[in-house]
């Protein structure tokens, strides 16, 4: 899949929703795109485990993890099933960790930054529920878009 948000912008800019810019490429695939899964937890990435051990479909995870800075919810181990289970990406409201690995391995990985200390697990939070930051909303089922010059979604696929 080719994607340029920039030229998605151009063709469907009434139909988007632009998050804000503030999350950076870390995954060996700078591009991606597909449809939505979400999640909502806070420095605990057992949920994320066992979403990424599914079948992705070439789907995209959305994972509000808060915002919080102290803890790495996705590492090498949590991306590399990812790839292994064919899903096209990862967006984390929060951070992840061994981001050299990360950037050998073909998929999307979008974060706020790193930071090496792994996460508890208990495996609490909430799956496929609407989750809001960036200044839009991500809602499971929609279709999310990512380059180097961000984060788009739509309702519908564009590609």
């Amino acid at each position: 899949m080719d994607i340029h948000t920039a030229d998605l912008c151009d063709q469907f800019e009434n139909e988007l929703h632009i998050c804000t810019p503030m999350l950076r490429s870390f995954g060996g695939r700078s591009a991606f795109g597909g449809q939505m899964s979400t999640l909502k937890l806070f420095e605990d990435n057992g949920l994320v485990r066992k979403a990424l051990e599914a079948d992705g479909e070439g789907r995209v995870l959305v994972v509000d993890g808060g915002g919080s800075m102290r803890r790495a919810l996705v590492g090498d181990q949590i991306a590399a099933l990812a790839v292994k289970n064919g899903w096209a990406g990862v967006v984390v409201y929060g951070c992840i960790r061994d981001s050299a690995a990360i950037a050998e391995m073909d998929i999307g990985v979008f974060a706020l930054g790193t930071h090496p200390l792994k996460t508890v697990k208990r495996n609490e939070g909430q799956a496929d529920i609407t989750v809001s930051f960036g200044g839009i909303d991500f809602i499971p089922g929609h279709y999310l878009y990512a380059d180097g010059d961000g984060v788009i979604v739509c309702p519908r696929p564009l590609i």
